[in-house]
């Protein structure tokens, strides 16, 4: 006998992929909802045909999947999906609220932008073109300092910069005492039924930091390079870890870090576009003197004049005049 269900990806190494199937008490199983033998299971399957091709499904799809009986066995009366995903197949991929490539997520809610108040020393352009991007795909950046005990003027800084921009900002420490009961409040009142994730710079303490506040996950974690101040990336991959058992849970990602983006190479969007993803700017938009404003330099840029007065940070403004020279000279294929 065929059987369907529907489920989310939380997991995808070597063309194989985990999925948690959907059960009748999830609100997002499918209409209307025909019991079958593995809901409620987490199984391993294999994309049908043109989800073989790389980057064609994604951790956080909502998925269709197939299989039959020779699927899953029975073991005490417990019953155990097959191993190695043998006749399960995923044939579907639900249509996606946003897809990014670094990192490379779907149906992402919440990201929490990571960075170090030292060692690595932050680097806000880095950071800004995170925000941007996820901006551009209607995710909500929530910024994290960690290491904020090393330089705590740094970080009480950086944590007034963007919360005037507009955004949530936490501060945390090596001392796990500082600042980790305001954001594990966050993610518990703000995290149900949504997909959020954790990325930022390899070194900035992101899987360390997961750990302290879950420490079921236990992730791997590794040194600084003293030499280059730079980590060494141990998230290899990115996975979901639900929050709870309930079949909505929230899910935390925690993802492979990184140094750079590269909007040249990773079609993000158009320099057009960009003014938007900076949400300090958007009252401003429609006020300046000239009707195709770049707000870089402009004389009358209502933008340019928010920086002078102190109303934009100066960093912020700069991050986009480094992205806008980016994205101008990006080719229209």
């Amino acid at each position: 006998m065929t059987y369907q269900g529907f489920g989310r990806v939380t997991k995808g190494v070597g063309g194989l992929f985990t999925v948690r199937v959907f059960d009748g008490d999830s609100r997002l199983h499918a209409e209307p909802y025909i019991p079958a033998p593995l809901d409620g299971k987490t199984v391993v399957a294999r994309g049908r045909g043109n989800l073989h091709r790389k980057g064609a499904l994604l951790v956080g799809d909502l998925v269709a999947i197939s299989y039959d009986d020779g699927s899953f066995s029975y073991s005490d009366g417990t019953l155990l999906p097959a191993p190695d995903g043998a006749g399960i197949s995923i044939d579907r991929v639900c249509d996606r609220s946003c897809a990014l490539i670094r990192p490379p997520m779907a149906n992402l809610d919440v990201l929490f932008v990571t960075l170090a108040a030292a060692s690595p020393d932050p680097v806000l352009e880095t950071v800004d073109k995170l925000i941007s991007i996820a901006e551009f795909n209607r995710i909500e950046p929530v910024i994290v300092m960690t290491k904020s005990d090393l330089a705590p003027d740094c970080a009480k800084e950086l944590e007034l910069l963007y919360r005037r921009a507009g955004f949530c900002a936490f501060r945390t420490g090596i001392d796990p005492t500082v600042g980790e009961q305001e954001l594990k409040a966050y993610i518990d009142t703000r995290l149900d039924g949504k997909i959020a994730a954790f990325s930022g710079a390899s070194g900035v303490g992101k899987s360390t930091l997961l750990n302290r506040l879950f420490p079921a996950l236990h992730l791997e974690t590794g040194d600084i390079s003293h030499r280059i101040e730079r980590g060494k990336n141990t998230t290899r991959h990115v996975e979901l870890y639900p929050l709870s058992a309930s079949p909505d849970c929230g899910f935390l990602a925690d993802t492979p870090g990184f140094t750079m983006l590269d909007f040249e190479r990773f079609d993000f969007f158009e320099k057009e576009d960009l003014p938007l993803t900076f949400r300090e700017f958007i009252p401003l938009i429609g006020s300046c003197r000239y009707t195709k404003c770049t707000h870089t330099k402009e004389q009358g840029c209502a933008i340019v004049e928010a920086v002078k007065s102190g109303a934009i940070a100066p960093s912020r403004h700069q991050s986009f005049v480094s992205l806008f020279e980016v994205l101008k000279k990006k080719t229209k294929w």
